[in-house]
């Protein structure tokens, strides 16, 4: 019964999320392209409107956190694990949300970076450390996840040079083109790594 149920609240999760990232994501992209910011303002679509606060926070991150709860549900997670799961990963988001009302501080900005960087070569040494005992399917997982590792990597470099640059004084007015190298690191990654995991089912 409990497997079952995190099914229902995994599947759940997954169409609430496709309903708010697709549909009102297009919705959105509709809007900002056909409307000027005084226009937007006065839309339900307004950056400080209820629904976009609601689509920042109750729309993808909380359709993710339910779909987690779902599966800790469907593989039997100890009560307190998907407590803390629940508890722990909503708190995080809403502290993340609320930080956008703060000032600019590039030191902030040059920790987070520095503390991705460094999480990342741990990763890479503690993979090397299990990769070299891995053989068949689950070498070419640890493979997969590596070149996923890789472009994540890159992906977040260039995602906080480009929002450093939005906040900066000397890029004003300057003329980014769109991010469209971003997206494509993004997609690298999530592609590679969920064929990491598709691999290590063959074991």
């Amino acid at each position: 019964m409990k497997q079952k149920t995190g099914i229902v609240i995994f599947l759940f999760g997954v169409l609430w999320s496709l309903a708010w990232g697709l549909i009102i994501s297009i919705s959105t992209t509709n809007a900002i392209n056909t409307m000027t910011l005084e226009q937007l303002n006065e839309s339900v679509w307004s950056p400080n409107g209820s629904l976009m606060m609601l689509w920042g926070i109750g729309g993808v991150p909380l359709g993710t956190v339910i779909a987690g709860i779902g599966l800790l549900l469907y593989t039997r997670a100890k009560g307190l694990t998907t407590l803390f799961f629940t508890l722990g990963v909503l708190l995080a988001i809403i502290v993340a949300m609320a930080s956008g009302s703060l000032e600019f501080y590039p030191f902030l900005f040059g920790i987070g970076g520095s503390i991705i960087l460094l999480s990342f070569f741990g990763i890479l040494w503690f993979w090397a450390k299990n990769r070299k005992d891995l053989e068949g399917p689950a070498a070419k997982a640890a493979n997969l996840s590596l070149v996923a590792y890789v472009f994540f990597l890159n992906a977040s470099w260039f995602t906080c040079g480009m929002a450093g640059q939005m906040v900066s004084k000397a890029f004003e007015g300057f003329d980014n083109s769109p991010p469209l190298h971003i997206m494509i690191f993004f997609v690298l990654g999530w592609v590679f790594l969920f064929s990491s995991h598709y691999q290590l089912r063959k074991e």
